[in-house]
């Protein structure tokens, strides 16, 4: 279906967009060093599960509709952006304890569904799916069949990224949890980011 050239090509491309620093791994950032490792490997899982579902809306022309509509768009941004927004404010709000064995965590089923939504509802996802991918598909072949190869290629390159930043977010938890505040100040560090990153997607413009 893909030439050696154009499959290398679109993996190094890939490669670089996933290693480079943006919402995303922020967010695994965040969730890892307010929860520990397992909620990082959970929402990382449910990032990846969201991401899917914007390759499958693409492949069939949902993304698309969303994207040439401005009121699908706008709805989809602000559903997004509050939800994101909703949880940053929930974990600063749950960072209030100074005591680290006090502070209680969201738990890795609650953390998997909740990267699940973020991803789901993050327009600017299915803006870089429909931006990317079409690059490479051959428009003589299968177009959806291609479409969907290549997402699945592109969110697992992500995912694979996000695991492994999240075994050194937990490590970095790990060796500064000794100090008695870290762990509820790194909670509100972590719900800031949140914040941050829900009205970033909140100013998001949809791509003419």
């Amino acid at each position: 279906m893909f030439s050696f050239q154009t499959s290398l090509l679109f993996l190094a491309t890939a490669l670089v967009v996933a290693i480079t620093p943006g919402p995303g791994i922020f967010y695994i950032v965040a969730r890892t060093l307010a929860g520990g490792r397992s909620e990082g490997l959970a929402s990382s899982v449910g990032l990846g599960l969201g991401g899917l579902v914007h390759v499958l809306g693409g492949a069939i022309g949902i993304s698309a509709l969303v994207m040439a509509s401005a009121e699908a768009f706008t709805l989809l941004k602000i559903a997004g952006a509050l939800y994101l927004i909703w949880l940053g404010i929930k974990t600063w709000r749950a960072a209030r304890v100074v005591e680290p064995t006090a502070v209680q965590t969201t738990g890795a089923h609650r953390a998997f569904r909740e990267g699940i939504v973020v991803e789901a509802l993050n327009p600017k996802t299915a803006a870089f799916f429909l931006a990317f991918i079409p690059q490479f598909v051959d428009p003589t072949a299968h177009v959806g069949a291609q479409f969907i190869v290549l997402g699945l290629v592109s969110v697992a390159l992500n995912t694979s990224v996000d695991l492994i930043v999240t075994y050194w977010a937990a490590k970095a938890r790990a060796g500064l949890a000794k100090r008695p505040s870290f762990i509820a100040k790194t909670r509100q560090a972590s719900g800031a980011v949140m914040v941050g990153l829900g009205a970033t997607l909140l100013l998001a413009r949809r791509a003419n």
